[in-house]
């Protein structure tokens, strides 16, 4: 049965491109085609594995991560389970969730917490792709994550109902804080995630989040 395409908004790739955050084409999935992608297109990509994938404008993005990013996810995930332990206020996602954000747009967050006052009780859906809207998201930024892009998800995560958002800067081992798309604190390498209102109590230096990942090793100047 031939696939039913609906008017897009888009006359071209440039403009596609834009829209996604002037993303490299190297993360724009072909197959569906871009402008005709579904959850169950999503799904079925993510049966296959090998990528992670996420759907905005009807197109199927990659997710962007590699083994640094995959490995602070684990570590924050690590530290707030300790916590959660200690306060059974909610549960974690990890990278490899999908949680639909707003109609037609599926989301990857790389972690987030979900409140357990958004299921009273107290278990976790089963569904393929979540529905509950994560208070806190956290992204953690790849070499191939653009500004833009980031600054899209922003905006579509405090549209969603997210309340405060970290982004995590592995280069310089920093992070920022949004509590609206405009709206950041800066934390430096000295500074500490706190969980505010949400995960009231929660502290976690960025020293010790950042403590076993090695440094990018300084080029050695030519002699002479």
């Amino acid at each position: 049965m031939p696939r039913t395409v609906k008017k897009w908004k888009f006359d071209n790739v440039a403009e596609l491109i834009a829209a996604l955050g002037d993303i490299s084409p190297e993360r724009i999935c072909l197959n569906p085609p871009p402008g005709t992608a579904t959850k169950r297109d999503l799904l079925r990509k993510d049966v296959m594995g090998g990528k992670l994938y996420e759907l905005v404008e009807r197109t199927l993005v990659e997710k962007a991560m590699g083994a640094p990013e995959s490995f602070l996810a684990i570590e924050l995930i690590r530290f707030l389970s300790r916590y959660l332990d200690d306060h059974d206020i909610g549960f974690l996602y990890a990278p490899d969730v999908l949680i639909q954000i707003l109609p037609g747009l599926v989301s990857g967050p790389d972690v987030c917490f979900v409140p357990w006052t958004l299921r009273p009780d107290k278990t976790v859906p089963t569904g393929p792709i979540g529905t509950l809207i994560p208070e806190l998201v956290v992204e953690i930024l790849s070499p191939s994550n653009m500004k833009k892009e980031i600054r899209r998800k922003l905006r579509e995560y405090f549209r969603a109902g997210v309340l405060v958002v970290w982004v995590i800067q592995p280069k310089n081992s920093t992070a920022e804080i949004y509590t609206e798309p405009e709206s950041k604190a800066i934390l430096a390498e000295s500074g500490i995630l706190d969980g505010g209102d949400i995960l009231s109590g929660f502290k976690l230096p960025l020293q010790k989040l950042f403590a076993r990942l090695a440094r990018p090793k300084k080029p050695t100047p030519p002699l002479g």
